[in-house]
């Protein structure tokens, strides 16, 4: 976790250290989000603890960034670095826009578009279980059409440091992204967001800071 309260640049090079010194197939990077309600939030209003700037929490994220890549690990998603072929097959298959099924109270699943979960009560999952009723267990949360896959799929992609690749949205949906979203890729382009090579478009360093806003082109 990096923009903790009161942290710096020497104490990520610290923890930094020590994670290497562990020698893990996978590591993930994340910054703090203080969601309103929560012990962390109260303690900003009241000015027990401060949060490192905007402009430290890039910096953090740039140095842990070049520290890993120096150390062997590669930058294959926003938060996350791997060791050669250790990437994480849930995340790839998240930001690929494969189908998966979770089985279980409360678990998540994604097929033919439809994205839905299981009943957070346990003893409503139970007896539908026991009345056959598996279908009652299921509560849809998003019916997507082509168009919302379409824009999902760029959206995702751009979660890679690899970017969209356009060869397999041509595939999936039978269109060219780049003359389906030929405005907003115009306008990326030009404001640095993004760069489109042979059949990847990607992320530049800036859009990697700035990536929400590449992000909300999609939604």
């Amino acid at each position: 976790m990096i923009a903790l309260p009161n942290q710096n640049i020497n104490d990520i090079k610290e923890s930094l250290e020590k994670i290497v010194d562990l020698n893990p197939n996978h590591i993930s990077v994340y910054s703090l989000i203080v969601e309103n309600g929560t012990l962390i939030s109260k303690w900003l209003d009241e000015g027990k603890i401060e949060l490192p700037s905007e402009e430290e929490e890039r910096r953090m994220y740039w140095y842990v960034k070049d520290f890993l890549e120096l150390h062997g690990y590669n930058h294959y998603e926003i938060s996350n670095f791997s060791k050669k072929e250790k990437e994480s097959k849930h995340n790839l298959n998240c930001w690929n826009q494969e189908e998966y099924i979770g089985f279980g109270l409360a678990s998540h699943s994604y097929i033919n578009g439809i994205r839905f979960c299981n009943t957070e009560n346990l003893e409503e999952y139970i007896k539908n279980i026991e009345n056959n009723n598996l279908d009652k267990n299921r509560e849809i949360e998003e019916e997507q059409t082509k168009e919302d896959k379409e824009k999902e799929f760029m959206m995702l992609g751009f979660r890679k440091i690899e970017g969209v690749d356009i060869s397999k949205f041509k595939e999936k949906y039978q269109d060219n992204p780049l003359y389906l979203f030929r405005k907003e890729l115009d306008k990326l382009v030009s404001e640095g967001l993004i760069e489109v090579d042979l059949n990847n478009i990607k992320l530049t360093n800036k859009g990697l800071d700035l990536a929400n806003l590449v992000f909300e082109e999609f939604i």
